[in-house]
């Protein structure tokens, strides 16, 4: 057993199971504690709700909770190993969120034998929570499921795997392009994947300027190309009518690769055939695409992104969710739009182009940092993220009207 696996068996086995736990937020230490915290004085707040839901925001945590949800049909790049496996990687999203943005959060696996069957066991427990953060699910059963929550609650559903790995990803791509001279209007994009992230990646990048005609989307078969009669609903949105078949016609004079697929994929002689100062985004985890020292070999004028935090720029989902549901639960929004998504690219990618604090450089174990060609997007451990973010979405979902409370926390105001 490597030294590492067993690191990582015992940080999650030891002192004692799990990553999370629950602590009281109200004192119990006498009889008139216990009978203000359940009979007889629970019924006060329980007929407040009856008469109001809303109440439910006074006067218990729902406003500061979050469901983290899966039925492990895709955990991590381990695939399909069912829920009960999906639980560490759930419990360990609802440490992030804790860490993070300080959001009480549980995780909750859920078996079934159908997508409307699971729908309908998340709707159902929906009301308990201020927010749904949906995660590991498969495509294409991930686009339904969460497009059906987002219509039967009335609370934030949000699938990580989908617009969190896209947030991060267009922040950084917007920044990496802006250092290699390019616009995102003007650049050609070809993506090798074609489930969840990359649909939502490549989606949101088209709201942010991207030109769809310029975007090659690969899956195991190709080029998805107009021809093809095996498209999925979610793949015709990327069919592009070109004679372009073969990864390396697609990279010929490409500005962009982005990679969220499966190890060692993209060949170096493919990587030669890209437009001079390409940017390339090698997300496969925990082995990306193309490795960064033999793609740097390569091409010496290219910018390197993967999902490792053993390399510069690394695309990590933890600069967005967190902030996002900070956000929109401070000010009850109903739903995570595209206005707000979009607002929390702009905060991310603008806190890159800004001095590092020393405290941010011990923890990432740098000596220094700035704006360039190996930092594109703020280290996790960056503090302004959930001020900034939080500010931005917040402000997002009033102004597009989802929000239920139309002001900031007095707390957003000041940096």
């Amino acid at each position: 057993m490597s030294d590492f696996r067993q690191k990582a068996l015992d940080y999650h086995s030891k002192p004692v199971p799990g990553k999370i736990s629950i602590e009281l937020t109200k004192p119990a230490e006498t009889v008139t504690d216990l009978a203000l915290a359940y009979s007889p004085g629970v019924a006060e707040p329980v007929r407040e709700i009856a008469a109001d839901p809303d109440a439910a925001y006074k006067y218990t945590g729902k406003g500061n909770l979050v469901a983290v949800i899966s039925n492990g049909t895709a955990i991590l790049g381990l695939g399909n190993l069912g829920p009960l496996a999906s639980k560490p990687v759930m419990e360990g999203k609802a440490l992030l969120f804790k860490r993070f943005a300080n959001i009480d959060s549980i995780d909750i696996e859920v078996k079934h034998t159908t997508t409307a069957e699971f729908i309908n066991t998340v709707a159902s427990i929906a009301d308990t929570f201020g927010g749904i953060n949906l995660e590991d699910i498969k495509a294409p059963e991930c686009f339904e499921i969460e497009q059906e929550l987002i219509k039967r609650c009335s609370i934030p559903v949000f699938h990580d795997d989908q617009h969190g790995t896209a947030i991060v990803t267009a922040a950084g791509m917007l920044n990496a392009l802006e250092i290699q001279g390019k616009n995102i209007s003007d650049a050609t994009i070809v993506c090798l994947g074609a489930g969840a992230a990359a649909t939502a990646c490549m989606e949101l990048l088209v709201k942010c300027g991207a030109k769809r005609e310029r975007i090659y989307m690969l899956d195991r078969k190709g080029v998805i190309h107009t021809r093809r009669e095996d498209l999925t609903s979610h793949k015709k949105l990327f069919a592009n009518n070109t004679d372009k078949r073969t990864l390396e016609d697609a990279l010929d004079c490409a500005d962009v690769f982005v990679g969220v697929s499966g190890p060692n994929l993209l060949p170096p002689e493919a990587l030669k055939l890209m437009a001079p100062n390409p940017v390339v985004f090698a997300c496969s985890n925990p082995d990306p695409e193309i490795k960064p020292e033999l793609a740097h070999q390569v091409r010496d004028d290219l910018i390197m992104a993967t999902g490792r935090s053993d390399y510069p720029n690394q695309v990590n989902n933890v600069l967005c969710f967190p902030f996002i549901f900070r956000g929109a639960l401070d000010v009850r929004a109903s739903q995570i739009n595209d206005e707000m998504k979009i607002a929390a690219v702009d905060a991310i990618r603008s806190i890159a182009k800004e001095p590092v604090s020393k405290e941010v450089l011990a923890a990432s174990n740098i000596d220094s940092l700035s704006f360039g060609k190996d930092y594109i997007i703020p280290k996790p451990m960056d503090p302004r993220l959930l001020k900034r973010v939080a500010r931005a979405v917040a402000q997002a979902a009033i102004d597009s009207g989802v929000a239920s409370i139309n002001e900031l926390p007095l707390g957003y105001m000041q940096e």
